[in-house]
C-alpha cells in the first residue's frame, strides 16, 4: 500500500515543480502562466492527462518506482528582459524546486528517525516513510529533469549556458529528443544516467534507498 504514499507526494512535487517554472518567468517578465492560471498549487490546473495518471497508475502495476510529470506551464521568453538568461533560470527553476523539497522532507527524516517506532502501522513509521518518499521522488525528478536532452529542463539550461554557436549546434538535436530519450529508456541506459547521482545524493543525505 506504499501508493497511497507515494501518490500524493508524487503530484505535489511535479505540480511544484511546474509553478517554479512559471513564478520565475513571472518574476522575470513573462506572465503567461499567470494569465492562463497555471500560477496556482490546485492540481486540476497542471494535471497531464499521461504524465499524472495513467504513468503513476502504470508504475504501480509495473512495480516500477512512481514516477510522473505535470502539465507544462507555458512561458514566452520574448516576454522577458533578457531571453536567454532568463530562460536558464527558469528551467533551472523546476529542478531547484524539487531539491528544495528533497532537502526539507531530509531534514524531516532525520529529525523524526530516532523517535519512530519500528511497528509499520505506526503514524511515527509512516510518517518516516513519507519523509523517505519526499526525499526519493523529488530527487529523481530533479535528476531527471536535468538530463541534458531536450525537451527536458538540463537541455534549456545547458542551451542557455554555452556560447552562441555551440548553443546553436547543441541545439540541432531537439527535433529528435523525445526519440533520444525513448531510446535511452527502451535500452535501459537511462538508468546509468539517473540511478548513479541519485544513489550518491541519498547516500549524502543519509537517506535508505529501500
Amino acid at each position: 500500500m506504499e501508493w497511497i504514499i507515494q501518490v500524493p507526494i508524487l503530484f505535489f512535487s511535479v505540480i511544484a515543480h511546474e509553478f517554479a517554472h512559471g513564478y520565475v518567468a513571472f518574476r522575470r517578465g513573462d506572465d503567461t502562466a499567470y494569465l492562463s492560471g497555471r500560477l496556482t498549487f490546485n492540481p486540476v490546473s497542471h494535471i497531464d492527462f499521461f504524465g499524472t495518471i495513467v504513468l503513476p497508475v502504470l508504475c504501480y502495476f509495473t512495480k516500477l518506482p512512481m514516477f510522473g510529470w505535470a502539465k507544462p506551464v507555458p512561458v514566452n521568453p520574448f516576454r522577458m528582459a533578457n531571453p536567454a538568461k532568463d530562460m536558464v533560470k527558469v528551467a533551472a527553476a523546476g529542478p531547484l524546486a524539487n531539491i528544495l523539497l528533497a532537502l526539507a522532507g531530509a531534514l524531516a527524516y532525520r529529525f523524526a528517525a530516532p523517535f519512530t517506532s519500528l511497528d509499520p502501522h505506526s503514524l511515527s513509521f509512516i510518517f518516516l516513510q513519507a519523509a523517505r518518499y519526499v526525499v526519493i521522488i523529488n530527487l529523481g525528478l530533479a535528476v531527471f529533469n536535468l538530463v541534458p536532452v531536450a525537451p527536458l529542463d538540463g537541455s534549456q539550461i545547458l542551451g542557455g549556458l554555452l556560447p552562441r554557436r555551440w548553443a546553436e549546434i547543441y541545439a540541432r538535436h531537439a527535433p529528435y529528443g523525445m526519440w533520444i530519450m525513448l531510446g535511452l529508456i527502451l535500452t535501459g541506459l537511462i538508468r546509468f544516467i539517473l540511478v548513479p547521482p541519485l544513489v550518491l545524493l541519498l547516500m549524502l543525505m543519509g537517506i535508505p534507498l529501500f
